[in-house]
């Protein structure tokens, strides 16, 4: 029977070659990628915090409120108007000139009166209340930079925990590394029998410690990503989310007076306890204004018969013999005194700050700076040579594990000593007000 190699119409499509199928195969059994992960710097954590954090979002609305205020400071008194309709007789009627009958007629000999009236205020009341206003306003923008320090000590604080966590999980992972190397290496003597059983066992299990490591320090990595990712008000999954920036210490910092300079000028609770200062003097000499009297202008028209209409001009002036505002004035006075000691403390509270951070910074940096010079390359190289000599049977198994053991601690002291010192960094910048120190 003869078949015919024309496609007969309606018929389905031809099957996919063979290459293409198995490509298609392949590609289905790939695993899915992962999305790509971000890395932020410390500038792109502070953009972020400043543009998405709640609590700071909600302090600066405080500062609109003050602004808002400002406009209500400076505005003048309202004129009044006043309008009567006196001589109103609810029995008058008058007789109809069409029917003769009597018309009721209440307003006939209605007089009609109104005035307008408006209050003088005197001794610059408004331009002192706008200038109150301001200086609230202006200790509203030195608390809410209060309030960022010490928030953004917290932010500084969680990126260097998740810098920290990082630089101990990479250490973990270069200690398992190592291990495994070193695993190689006496399994092979073991085969060549130059190692027992016993020892070899001893090292297969030496390497639960550096997995149980590495599993720590994979979990805190992951919860100071969750911690630095609740203040940004971020919800990345963290597999997406990481940081990246120098672990590291600067080995130059200023001197003590340097620092204290720096705070004293740019500390915001300080600044706002001078503002505050200020602000109690302007509101003294706005009571001793609002004790003087206030005079109100009136102009009033109205229409008498035979006149058909007259204007006249009033002033009145309060006595201000028994009320003359006595007890604000003597409030606002000791309200300065107490500002000024407030002021007083807030200056002790801003030295005390920067002492106490440096002298933690210079204790943390007394301690790294023999880590970085001595201590590290001396477990470096003890462990190396221990090694080689355990290999050589020179040294016991237990020296070996010995001088592991001081190369992990010693080497995860130093992470954990650079951490110390940049948060101690941190707590620095926080006591001076404005980031000083990397």
């Amino acid at each position: 029977m003869r078949t015919s190699s024309t496609p007969v119409r309606g018929s389905i499509a031809r099957p996919l070659p063979r290459l293409a199928c198995g490509a298609i195969l392949v590609a289905g059994l790939l695993p899915a990628a992962a999305p790509a992960q971000t890395a932020y710097t410390w500038q792109q954590i502070k953009d972020k915090f400043a543009a998405a954090n709640p609590t700071l979002k909600a302090a600066q609305l405080g500062i609109d409120e003050s602004r808002a205020a400002e406009i209500t400071a400076y505005l003048r008194p309202n004129p009044t108007l006043t309008g009567t309709l006196d001589q109103i007789d609810p029995l008058t009627t008058v007789p109809s000139s069409v029917s003769g009958n009597s018309v009721y007629r209440p307003l006939a000999n209605t007089l009609p009166f109104g005035s307008v009236s408006y209050l003088h205020e005197r001794q610059n009341k408004r331009e002192l209340r706008l200038d109150s206003a301001k200086k609230s306003t202006g200790i509203a923008v030195s608390a809410y930079s209060d309030q960022e320090r010490g928030l953004m000590f917290n932010l500084r604080t969680a990126f260097v925990q998740t810098l920290q966590a990082k630089a101990v999980r990479q250490n973990a992972r270069e200690n398992l590394d190592y291990w495994d190397r070193e695993l190689t290496v006496n399994r092979a003597r073991f085969e060549a029998g130059d190692l027992a059983q016993v020892d070899l066992d001893r090292l297969e299990l030496q390497r639960i410690q550096f997995e149980s490591d590495l599993e720590t320090a994979t979990v805190n990595l992951r919860t100071a990503k969750i911690q630095l990712l609740t203040l940004l008000n971020d919800r990345t999954p963290i597999e997406q989310f990481d940081v990246s920036g120098a672990y590291e210490f600067a080995d130059q910092p200023m001197s003590l007076e340097e620092f204290r300079n720096i705070a004293l000028e740019a500390r915001p609770d300080l600044k706002a306890a001078v503002e505050s200062v200020e602000l109690a003097k302007t509101n003294h000499q706005l009571a001793i204004a609002n004790g003087s009297a206030d005079p109100t202008f009136s102009v009033d028209f109205a229409r008498n018969p035979p006149i058909p209409a007259y204007l006249g001009v009033s002033v009145s002036i309060p006595l201000r013999i028994f009320d003359r505002n006595q007890g604000e004035k003597a409030r606002t006075q000791i309200d300065i005194g107490r500002n000024e000691r407030l002021r007083d403390a807030t200056e002790a509270l801003v030295l005390s700050d920067v002492d106490s951070a440096y002298v933690t910074l210079a204790g943390a940096l007394n301690l790294l700076r023999p880590y970085r010079d001595k201590y590290l390359k001396l477990a470096e190289d003890s462990r190396n040579r221990i090694a080689f000599s355990y290999q050589n049977g020179g040294a016991s198994l237990l020296d070996y594990l010995d001088a592991e053991k001081v190369y992990r601690d010693t080497r995860l002291a130093y992470l954990n000593l650079i951490g110390s010192y940049l948060t101690t960094a941190a707590q620095m910048n926080m006591a001076l007000g404005r980031e000083v120190l990397p």
